[in-house]
């Protein structure tokens, strides 16, 4: 039988000198050992500088081309990014079972603790990493289910994800700019239901035959990531290459998820990323995913299709629709839906 210790990698990884069997990748999937296979850069984008229009199409012209871009001068200040990232580093570095107690209050199951992922037991090939994830409405609802260790979590987590709120509707305000939509399209339902994941990879033997995270694109409208500031990992594919995003001091990696592909009808894309290891050092990331409410309808926005004389080019479905079909099918829900 498992027991505590062994349920995550961080309490057992330095006790290897090469990845076990089931976390070796499939040899097409495996990143060798070119840390990224592009110079390219994704877009950086300044909020805080030059004219409105100017930064949204700026937006507008990344999130086609690239469905990536890093934003500076977003408004969050250096020092609640810093008191995040360390909040979960000290999260990850509890032991094994704080770590589950502080996941186990909300009777419903809703804060999960887990290595590599949900499905650990039933997946064959396994991921370098540990993740935390919990639900983080702007409503501040399940607040008491929250971790209470480290015993600054709430404070400053919640402090966050109030900042990340107020960054998400500012970035789909310019995106709408850009688009033709009503400033406000995605004030209410379409976010009103976020929720955060902190993914802990330790130092791995063998970054080449690994990975942290798979190939894949979210689910989301868009996701904001925080990055450790020492070390790379997410890679982002574009024609082919995998492209290395490099962390930016006080900068925040946003991407297009597929629900914002769908109510842009096409003219936003999600592209597929995935997250590397490393042999030297352990990284942490901060994700905060923008959900809608379940009961939400996802659907190309009328206003773009009456306005440009076009087709959608998706059908319409509910997010609880939408999210039980992508984790069952993964990329297919695309498919399934033109």
């Amino acid at each position: 039988m498992e027991t505590m210790n062994q349920m995550f990698l961080s309490s057992w990884y330095n006790a290897h000198s090469s990845v076990p069997p089931s976390y070796v990748q499939l040899p097409e999937n495996r990143p060798g050992n070119v840390v990224s296979s592009s110079h390219e850069a994704i877009p950086v984008i300044d909020l805080g500088g030059g004219d409105r229009a100017h930064i949204t199409q700026q937006i507008l012209k990344a999130s086609q081309e690239y469905g990536f871009f890093q934003v500076i001068n977003h408004g969050v200040s250096q020092g609640l990014m810093d008191e995040t990232l360390n909040i979960f580093k000290e999260f990850h570095a509890m032991p094994p079972k704080e770590k589950v107690n502080e996941c186990s209050k909300d009777p419903k199951g809703s804060f999960k603790i887990y290595t590599s992922g949900e499905n650990y037991k039933k997946n064959t090939i396994h991921f370098w990493k540990d993740s935390l994830m919990h639900p983080c409405p702007p409503s501040g609802e399940n607040l008491e289910y929250w971790p209470q260790k480290p015993s600054n979590y709430r404070e400053i987590v919640g402090n966050y994800t109030r900042e990340m709120n107020k960054l998400t509707l500012e970035i789909l305000e310019f995106m709408c700019e850009g688009l033709g939509l009503e400033p406000r399209y995605f004030y209410g339902g379409l976010c009103e239901n976020p929720s955060l994941a902190a993914h802990h990879y330790p130092p791995c033997p063998e970054p080449a035959l690994t990975l942290g995270v798979a190939r894949h694109k979210d689910p989301t409208v868009i996701t904001i990531l925080l990055q450790d500031k020492e070390v790379e990992g997410l890679q982002v594919l574009k024609n082919g290459e995998w492209i290395g995003v490099y962390p930016i001091p006080n900068a925040f990696v946003v991407n297009i998820g597929l629900l914002l592909q769908i109510i842009s009808n096409g003219r936003l894309v999600g592209v597929e990323h995935r997250a590397v290891t490393n042999s030297s050092i352990a990284r942490t990331s901060v994700v905060y995913f923008v959900y809608p409410s379940f009961e939400s309808i996802i659907e190309p926005a009328q206003a773009l299709i009456k306005g440009n004389n076009t087709h959608p080019i998706y059908k319409s479905i509910t997010c609880r629709e939408f999210r039980t079909n992508f984790f069952q099918k993964g990329p297919k829900v695309e498919e399934d839906l033109q």
